[in-house]
């Protein structure tokens, strides 16, 4: 897709990889750009530093999502970009005692938000977009999706399985002109790497959010499905596939030098 002249939606809008993407689909002559954090006021920093718009929504609130999308559509008209961006690391436990440890509450907050916010989004807007023939998904994801994370099962599932339905929801619509892009890179300078404890993710380094979106950028106008900012990302996976034993054996490797020597 062209994002010159296009309506773009951007959930965590307010800060970090969120924040860029407004920045960068703004320089690139974006019609719309629509800013929706959880946070209105710093939903409303990037839009007032692009002349754009700001919107509340907790992305984990179906109800949120619906009413951002028809929102933007009637006041803006059909959008051509929906970024489901917007995510928490959630549970790290750098002890290690028990993988399955984390309490219900943060599984299930994680899974509304890191899971199920993009199929609001996609329940809402695949309607649309079928009736137009045209249509773009971005969802930032993570490389946790496509590897794993060590220090935190609940951060590593839920972005496993966004992968999953980033998968069916291009399989399933390809023949109806929408589009799906997945965003998964490792270390980015946001407010949330600041949160998350010492871990393997930074090992290749630590992009800038805006490098980050300008990367996302040129794979949405490429219709690219995944997007890999961190390129090593690419060897990981086939190294996953090709030997997952030994790649399991790595990981537990990488475990042992992050937390607790096994009793």
């Amino acid at each position: 897709m062209i994002v010159k002249d296009s309506v773009v939606v951007v959930t965590g809008g307010g800060s970090g990889i969120g924040r860029a993407l407004c920045e960068v689909f703004a320089e690139t002559g974006a019609r719309t750009v629509v800013a929706a954090d959880l946070d209105l006021g710093r939903a409303q920093e990037t839009a007032d530093a692009l002349r754009g718009e700001a919107f509340r929504c907790d992305v984990g609130n179906e109800q949120d999502v619906r009413s951002l999308i028809e929102t933007v559509e009637e006041q803006h008209g059909p959008i051509d970009l929906f970024c489901s961006n917007a995510g928490i690391g959630a549970a790290f436990d750098m002890s290690f005692d028990n993988a399955a440890g984390a309490a219900n509450g943060d599984w299930q907050r994680a899974w509304s938000v890191n899971v199920m916010a993009h199929v609001y989004a996609a329940r809402h807007l695949v309607p649309l977009m079928k009736r137009r023939r045209r249509g773009h998904f971005l969802q930032t994801i993570s490389a946790a999706g496509l590897l794993s994370q060590i220090g935190s099962a609940v951060y590593s599932t839920t972005k496993h399985a966004a992968v999953g339905f980033a998968e069916s929801l291009a399989i399933t619509h390809r023949d109806d002109g929408i589009r799906v892009s997945i965003l998964c890179p490792q270390a980015v300078d946001t407010p949330m790497l600041a949160d998350l404890p010492d871990g393997p993710q930074s090992i290749d380094g630590v992009m800038s959010a805006y490098d980050v979106a300008r990367i996302a950028l040129e794979g949405v106008e490429k219709d690219a499905f995944l997007i890999l900012p961190h390129e090593q990302v690419a060897d990981y996976m086939r190294r996953k596939t090709a030997d997952y034993d030994r790649w399991v054996g790595g990981m537990a490797k990488l475990n042992r030098q992050y937390g607790q020597s096994p009793s």
